[in-house]
This record gives structure tokens, sequence and C-alpha cells, in this order.
């Protein structure tokens, strides 16, 4: 059966996480990614780490069901190939840094001259103008100046959250954007240029925090708590486990103190009768509840939950990612191809019925090179003179 965007080719001058991820998850659903890489190290994201059985694991997680070609962009035949890859294209997808891909020749005004069909996807930090437009981007840095971090951590210290949050809402906009311009150019005709920045993305993401600050207030931070419910967070259990639990309405907190607590008059104490009352005294809060939980085991206190019909979850690490439950009752971890043998995968987050889930491998660097120069029209001599030279 064929994939929705098994029509569709996709060239991307891409490093880093934002821009392989957008595309990654276009070669998902069925999209030809050619992935345009340095020649030597290629995308510099495939030396972090060798944490994935030998391959870096932000490489791993982001370029599955890719082709794999290295370009010296900065030469003639090197520009010459991109052009022609770009005939051939339906998106290009670039996060070079800010003013690169001007200089290296294709800037918009030529890609719409040249390619008047192609959808042309900028991923950048900050933005296609504005005083930061220039500012070195990481994801760190987005985090801070969106003020990610200020609402990350605990009362002593801010932290930015464990996942790189800002590329990920880059690549996910990227991802939709370029899905939205594919329906639009099917229904009117002609490509479009589309800007995404990594700090517009998480800018978006932080409208909760940006309004509770209209209050004149700013929102505390709280670890793994909640900043504005309570209680809300985890919760020590009497065997050294933490469970965390959430409270969203009066009447669960009601069902709460009777069935977790066995202490129903502790519903109406005045210090914890309303929310509000109790996020003013978290700390007692979590003193009285941590009292009880102190003479259960994890397990049950989760099955006090289950019957109260409290939200609830188990604190776990990553060591059993691969083996949550969940996961394996649904049959979610799949299997990919890597330069370093097998890797599990997670199916796309999006289950459907009306097409199969791909699984691609993760390319070595340039590992198509020669097969798309051959597609492309290059003859035996031409590609030996480029491998000679560099080029690729």
């Amino acid at each position: 059966m064929a994939l929705p965007l098994s029509h569709v080719t996709v060239v991307a001058l891409e490093q880093a996480i934002a821009a392989p991820l957008a595309t990654r998850h276009l070669a998902d659903l069925g999209a030809r990614v050619i992935k345009v890489e340095r020649p030597g190290g290629g995308d510099f994201a495939r030396h972090y780490d060798s944490a994935a059985g030998g391959l870096c694991s932000h490489f791993a997680w982001a370029n599955r069901s890719k082709e794999s070609i290295t370009l010296d962009l900065k030469s003639a035949r090197g520009k010459e190939v991109l052009g022609r890859l770009l005939e051939r294209a339906d998106v290009f997808v670039q996060n070079l840094a800010p003013g690169a891909v001007e200089r290296l020749g294709f800037g918009d005004e030529r890609l719409r001259a040249d390619y008047p069909e192609l959808i042309v996807c900028h991923v950048s930090g900050y933005g296609a103008d504005g005083p930061y437009r220039d500012k070195k981007a990481y994801d760190l840095l987005i985090q801070a100046e969106t003020g990610v971090v200020a609402v990350t951590g605990s009362e002593e210290a801010a932290a930015k959250a464990g996942i790189p949050v800002a590329d990920i809402a880059g690549g996910m906009y990227a991802y939709s954007s370029i899905l939205a311009a594919l329906l639009q150019r099917e229904r009117d005709g002609g490509g479009c240029v589309l800007h995404v920045s990594l700090y517009d993305g998480l800018c978006d993401w932080m409208g909760f925090p940006a309004y509770f600050a209209l209050g004149g207030e700013r929102l505390p931070r709280t670890g793994a708590s909640h900043a504005a419910i309570a209680p809300y967070g985890p919760f020590a259990t009497g065997d050294g486990r933490t469970i965390l639990f959430s409270i969203q309405s009066q009447r669960e907190w009601e069902q709460f103190c009777a069935v977790v607590l066995e202490r129903t008059g502790f519903a109406s104490d005045a210090r914890f009768v309303d929310n509000s009352r109790r996020v003013q005294n978290r700390e007692a809060l979590r003193e009285e509840i941590e009292s009880v939980f102190a003479g259960m085991t994890t397990s049950e206190v989760a099955e006090k939950m289950e019957r109260g019909q409290i939200a609830y979850a188990e604190q776990r690490e990553l060591e059993g990612f691969w083996e949550h439950p969940q996961l394996v009752a649904r049959g979610r971890v799949a299997e990919v191809g890597s330069p370093v043998g097998p890797l599990p995968a997670m199916l796309p987050a999006t289950e459907n019925e009306a097409w199969p889930a791909r699984f691609g491998a993760i390319p070595a660097t340039g590992e198509h090179t020669r097969a798309l120069l051959v597609e492309l029209g290059y003859g035996v001599k031409a590609i030996e003179e480029m491998e000679r030279n560099g080029i690729v």
C-alpha cells in the first residue's frame, strides 16, 4: 500500500535536530528524503555521542528512512549537483546558519525563479529578521530566551528541560507547515517559502506561563510538581520509590482523602479546603500525604489510587524504557537498520489502519552518493573525478 507522501521528494540541507526531525516525520509518511551532508564528517550531530550501539543517540532518533549524499557546496560542481537534485524535488528544507544558503547561491529569489513548484522551508533559531536573526541558537539558548529555563527546575535552581524542546518545537512546526504547503500546492498550484524558527515555536509552547505572568506574578519553579495545582507531582512511598499523582477537581480531592488517605475529614481541613489554599500550604500538604504513604508500598498506594479513580503514575528510569509494559503489550517498538546494526525504534506516534509504518535504515555518511549521482545522469568518470577532488 502506498504511503501518503510516497510521491514526494524532499532535499534536506540539514544538520543537528530540528530540520532532521521534521524530515524524518516526512520520511515516516513515505517521502523520499535525500539528506545532503558535508564530505568527511557529515552532519555534525553524528558525533555528539556513540551511545546507541556506536551510533549517536540524537542521529539515530532523527534520521531513519533517509538517503545520504555528501556534497562540497562551496565547489561549483557541488552546487551543480544540488541544483539537479532540486529540479526533481517537491520540498527543500534547510537549517544552515543565517545567510549561509544565500551565500551558496540558493536564496529565495533564485529558488522561486528556477523551481516555481518547490516548497522551501527555512528552519532557523530566531527567524528571518529582527535583532536576534544572526545569533547562534542552540536548544539551551532558546530555552533560556523564551523563559523555559525560568520556569523549570526547583526554587533553588533553574534548569533546562531534559529533552531538546526548542529543537522539537521547531521540527514539528516545520513538519506540519510543509504538510499544509503540500495540500495548498495540490489545490492552488505553485510552491511557497516557509520560515520556521525554534524561538517562535517555543514561544507558542510557553503560552500558559506567559498568560500566568500577565497577572503580575512569576510562575514558581516547583520541580516535578505543578506550579498552580496541588497535590500534583511526586510523593515518596514506604518502599523507597516514588509515585506521582494529580488532583484536578474538588471531587477528586475529597475522593483522594476518603479512599487513598482514609482520612475523610482531612478534605475540609482549613489549610487544604480548596486548590488555592493547598498551593499556599504545599509543604505542609506534602508532609501529611507522605506520612500516610510511609506506611504503604508503592503497589498498595497504586491499588488505592485505582480504587479511588485518581490519576497516578510511577516514576521510571530510562533503563527500562524500551520494555515498558504499555509499549510491549501494544507492540510499539520495532527495529531499524543502521551502520552499527539493528536498533530499536518507536512506531510513529499516530496509529492508523490506512498505511503501514515505514522503517528504512539510518544511513551512513554519503551511503547513497554514487547511486544518486548516477540517477542524476553523471557518468562513472565524472563521479570518480568528484571523489578524487573531495566534492563528494
